[in-house]
């Protein structure tokens, strides 16, 4: 894989992306996609921030050829040939890293495998906008996950037990943005973290998240990834590769109406619709792939719903 193209050492000016050029290398072999796709928003982050000093120049001419190795290798990817297809992608890889992590902290498990889930999925709710602006909703989620990664991190750092979920909307607005980690490695609390201490989390896809944190319910453990371990040893170094037995699933109730739907009229879909839908199926196929039943089930129920009516 592009692991194989050494690149040079990453210069001062991009520290900026050291954590997203670090998460690629984890995601390496566990899912390309996902190593693609933070390299690509480290790229274009990097340009921005100088393509003109010779050591900036020369990392990023290396970085692109990885890129086009691995656009060769995954050439026949539709995450990677189709934005709505990849957009959905890092979408559900981020919010099934943050849920972990979300449901974790609710029920009062703090340790750093769930802080690093929810300092990795803050990175790639970043990662995001190489496909265009981040909507409402993941604007929060990234700022809501990067406050709780450094509040969590903070506590136990001075001995301190956190304080469980959210502490209000009112609250996480004061508060997020002297508490979220900066860009520079010396003064990020996550960062700061030795990399052994940080277990790999392998995590599958799902809907959208939820967007009013003060209001969520998420029963503890119910949407934990198959392979993350429920409790974690006390050992600096966390176990990669834990198997635990999937509980129950809870099915929804399919909507009686649409047994019996039919396109309205004169109802034109727009461009965006179908956009929409088609990131709905896969939504659904993602998680079929997990065995996730219920999100296939809603999502398809979605998309046939925006197909029928034009509404969602």
């Amino acid at each position: 894989m592009a692991s194989e193209q050494v690149l040079p050492p990453l210069p001062q000016q991009f520290k900026l992306i050291q954590h997203h050029m670090r998460t690629a290398q984890e995601h390496e072999k566990r899912d390309p996609v996902v190593a693609y796709f933070c390299r690509l928003y480290a790229m274009q982050t990097g340009m921005k921030i100088d393509s003109k000093t010779p050591e900036c120049r020369k990392f990023l001419v290396k970085l692109m050829d990885q890129l086009e190795i691995m656009k060769k290798q995954l050439g026949d990817n539709e995450s990677i040939t189709q934005d709505v297809v990849g957009n959905a992608h890092i979408e559900n890889y981020a919010y099934k890293m943050f849920l972990y992590a979300d449901t974790e902290d609710r029920a009062g498990r703090f340790h750093k495998n769930m802080i690093k889930s929810f300092y990795t999925a803050s990175l790639l709710y970043d990662v995001l906008t190489v496909f265009g602006e981040l909507t409402d909703e993941n604007i929060q989620h990234r700022k809501y996950a990067k406050w709780k990664a450094a509040y969590i991190h903070n506590c136990l750092k001075n001995g301190e037990t956190p304080n469980s979920g959210p502490m209000g909307m009112e609250e996480f607005e004061n508060e997020a943005d002297d508490s979220l980690p900066q860009s520079s490695a010396s003064n990020n609390p996550v960062a700061d973290m030795p990399t052994s201490d940080l277990s790999t989390i392998h995590t599958p896809t799902a809907d959208q998240p939820p967007s009013n944190f003060s209001t969520i319910h998420i029963p503890p453990g119910a949407h934990a990834p198959a392979n993350t371990p429920a409790e974690v040893p006390s050992s600096s170094v966390l176990p990669t590769t834990p198997t635990i037995q999937p509980g129950p699933q809870n099915i929804p109730i399919i909507d009686p109406s649409l047994y019996s739907i039919a396109s309205q009229g004169e109802m034109r879909l727009t461009p965006e619709d179908y956009a929409r839908a088609q990131k709905y199926c896969k939504y659904a196929g993602s998680a079929l792939q997990y065995e996730d039943v219920g999100t296939a089930v809603q999502n398809l129920q979605k998309a046939l719903k925006l197909l029928t009516t034009g509404r969602e």
